[in-house]
């Protein structure tokens, strides 16, 4: 998995086949089963870990940070400890390993393609049919004496506890939201406070978020600014390269509605009205839109550059604030499915029409209209 010592870890489906190869670096050794070797993990982080932490947040490696599916352990877990399902998401599976320290207990991860719990739940990958298979390929009736499995609270979703305990015998309960509440969780005989029910989407946990938001938003945003600059220098006689700066006060707006989508309205998600993402994101559009209008000088322009801005960036805006729907739990699948169904063709619909005022701000410019 890259050179960060952060190898993947070449785990076969049989239990006994884990211990082989290439061992990463947080596999301080194994435990000797009934169904063979099983891998224990260490449950603190090492420099690598947190490097990959970081580069998951902040880009496309996060699809690539997996863990091998199968049975791990942490500390010196026996028959009778307890077995917590996680994602084959590294960052997933390096929280609840750290949130097991001091604590003998196993790990049985799913795998998700590499996709967070939460996510995966919602994708049918964190599912009852991966479960149910995980727990034949690992031999876990054959390492412990119980028939329970911890599942995450959010992935409730998508795994149903009672076809899992029909295919495999194995009964399945929903611990905390939060991984750090497991050992008040144990402690208190498997029994969840309302606290530990309850989803807790702090500012901290928004803004950890948001380079994934900003990242695609930027990836795209050279061919918003080429086509800008060309249409910004296009003359009669060909295209001047001096006027094509005059498209400057667009490709600032296009930033800030990077900025307002991807950044201040996960930021102020609880405070902007209205449920919906889409409908967030174009007031915060709006809002920022307002004084950097000003600050540019658009009542200088003409009436269709300045109707094209006013449709466009609010709206480009939304589009971007509409994707971290899915880094949250405050919209199921319906939700964002119905948000999705409304929102694409009003989308696509607003960028033709303010395309087509520009190309009128362009003509007036050419005293053809």
């Amino acid at each position: 998995m890259q050179e960060l010592n952060i190898r993947r870890y070449q785990q076969p489906e049989a239990a006994q086949s884990c211990a082989a190869k290439v061992k990463p670096e947080y596999v301080t050794g194994t435990i000797p089963t009934q169904a063979g070797e099983i891998p224990r993990v260490s449950s603190s982080w090492s420099r690598a870990d947190r490097l990959g932490e970081i580069k998951s947040r902040v880009g496309a490696f996060r699809m690539r940070y997996t863990v091998e599916p199968g049975l791990y352990a942490v500390g010196e877990p026996g028959r009778d400890s307890d077995v917590f399902a996680s994602a084959n998401y590294k960052l997933s599976f390096d929280i609840l390993r750290r949130a097991l320290s001091g604590m003998n207990a196993w790990i049985l991860v799913l795998d998700t393609n590499g996709i967070n719990v939460w996510c995966a739940a919602g994708k049918g990958t964190f599912s009852t049919a991966e479960m149910v298979k995980r727990i034949a390929s690992s031999k876990l009736g054959e390492v412990v004496d119980h028939r329970v499995i911890i599942a995450p609270q959010l992935g409730a979703v998508g795994v149903r506890a009672r076809q899992v305990e029909k295919l495999s015998g194995f009964k399945v309960r929903f611990g905390p939201v939060d991984a750090a509440d497991i050992p008040g969780y144990v402690r208190a005989g498997h029994r969840k406070t309302d606290a530990m029910r309850r989803v807790k989407f702090t500012l901290k946990d928004r803004l950890v978020l948001t380079p994934m938001e900003i990242n695609p938003a930027m990836k795209q945003y050279p061919w918003f600014a080429a086509a800008i600059l060309l249409v910004a220098g296009l003359q009669p006689t060909g295209i001047i390269f001096a006027d094509a700066l005059k498209g400057l006060p667009l490709l600032l707006l296009g930033l800030l509605a990077v900025f307002t989508g991807a950044f201040v309205t996960p930021a102020l998600l609880p405070f902007v009205p209205f449920r919906s993402f889409a409908l967030k994101g174009w007031l915060m559009g709006m809002i920022a839109l307002i004084p950097a209008a000003n600050m540019l000088d658009l009542a200088g322009k003409s009436l269709p550059y300045q109707a094209a801005s006013y449709i466009f960036f609010p709206m480009a805006s939304s589009y971007i604030a509409l994707q971290f729907t899915g880094s949250t739990t405050f919209t199921g699948m319906s939700g964002v499915k119905k948000e999705l169904k409304i929102g694409i063709p009003v989308y696509l619909a607003s960028t033709a029409i303010a395309t087509l005022l520009l190309v009128a701000s362009k003509l007036i410019d050419w005293r053809i209209l």
